[in-house]
C-alpha cells in the first residue's frame, strides 16, 4: 500500500446513544484504500453499531464520518449515492425470498445505476461464479443453506462494484461446518484488493487477513494495531481478557 494515500473512510469523534444508552464513546478510525480491517470485542461493544454508522444506517449523534473526503452528515450528501459504493452483507443475509439468486443480483444494479438488464446479468453472473454458485443462479433463495444465502448476498453486494464492503459478523448465523465457505470467498476479495470492514468473531480469520485489527470495548476503541500486534503483544488488560478466551 502507497503511502501518502488519503483515507477512504475517516471517522472522527463518532457518538451514538439509543435512549439513555451510550454506545459509541467518541470513535477515531481511518479505513485505507486496499486496507482490511477487523473489529473484534465482547457482545455489546458497540462493533455493529459502528459499522451501521458507516453508511448510515444508523445517524450518528455527534461527530464525522468521511467518505472520499465527503461528510455523510453533511446536509447536502446524496446518501444514497454514496450507499451505493458501500456495499453491506448483514449476519442475516437480507434476500428477497419472492426472487432466484440471479434477480436478487440484478435488481439494485438495474433500478438505481440504471444498468440494462443484459449487462446486470452478465455481470451477476460473473460474480456468482467468483463465489462458486454459478450453477445456482436460477434457484429459489428460499431452498439454499445458510452459506450458499450469505456468498449470494457478497455477490449481491459486489454487481454494484462497490468502492468498500462492510460485513456484520456474516459468518454468525451459520452452522460451523459451513462457516469456512464464505471466510474463504471473503480472503479472495481481501487478496483482490478489496477495500473490507469486518465485524466477526472468527479470530483465525481477523489474524491471517486483516492488515489492521481493532478492539472494541464498552463503546470505545480500546486498542488496535497490526493482527501480530493485538494477538501476540496486547497492551491493554481488557484485550488481554478478551483474546485468552480464544488463544488459551
Amino acid at each position: 500500500m502507497t503511502q501518502m494515500q488519503e483515507p477512504l473512510i475517516r471517522i472522527e469523534g463518532l457518538r451514538k446513544s439509543f435512549g439513555e444508552h451510550e454506545v459509541l464513546k467518541g470513535i477515531d478510525l481511518s479505513v485505507m484504500p486496499g486496507q482490511v480491517v477487523t473489529i473484534i470485542g465482547s457482545s455489546g461493544s458497540g462493533k455493529s453499531t459502528l459499522l451501521r454508522c458507516l453508511n448510515l444506517l444508523e445517524t450518528p449523534d455527534e461527530g464525522h464520518v468521511w467518505f472520499h473526503g465527503q461528510d455523510l452528515a453533511g446536509e447536502h450528501v446524496d446518501v444514497n449515492g454514496l450507499r451505493q459504493c458501500i456495499g453491506m452483507v448483514f449476519q442475516s443475509f437480507n434476500l428477497f425470498n419472492n426472487m432466484d439468486v440471479l434477480d436478487n443480483c440484478t435488481l439494485a444494479p438495474v433500478m438505481l445505476k440504471q444498468a440494462s438488464k443484459e449487462e446486470a446479468e452478465r455481470t451477476a453472473l460473473e460474480h456468482l461464479a467468483a463465489v462458486g454458485l454459478s450453477e445456482f443462479a436460477h434457484a429459489d433463495v428460499r431452498r439454499l443453506s445458510g452459506g450458499q444465502k450469505q456468498r449470494v448476498a457478497i455477490a449481491r453486494a459486489l454487481c454494484m462494484s462497490p468502492e468498500i464492503m462492510l460485513f456484520d459478523e456474516p459468518t454468525s448465523a451459520l452452522d460451523p461446518e459451513i462457516v469456512g465457505e464464505v471466510l474463504e470467498v471473503m480472503r479472495s476479495l481481501a487478496e483482490g484488493g478489496m477495500t473490507m470492514v469486518v465485524v466477526t468473531h472468527e479470530m483465525d480469520f481477523a489474524r491471517g487477513v486483516s492488515d489492521e485489527v481493532v478492539f472494541m470495548d464498552q463503546g470505545i476503541i480500546a486498542e488496535h494495531g497490526s493482527p501480530e500486534q493485538i494477538f501476540t503483544n496486547p497492551q491493554n488488560p481488557r484485550t488481554r481478557a478478551f483474546l485468552s478466551r480464544y488463544l488459551g
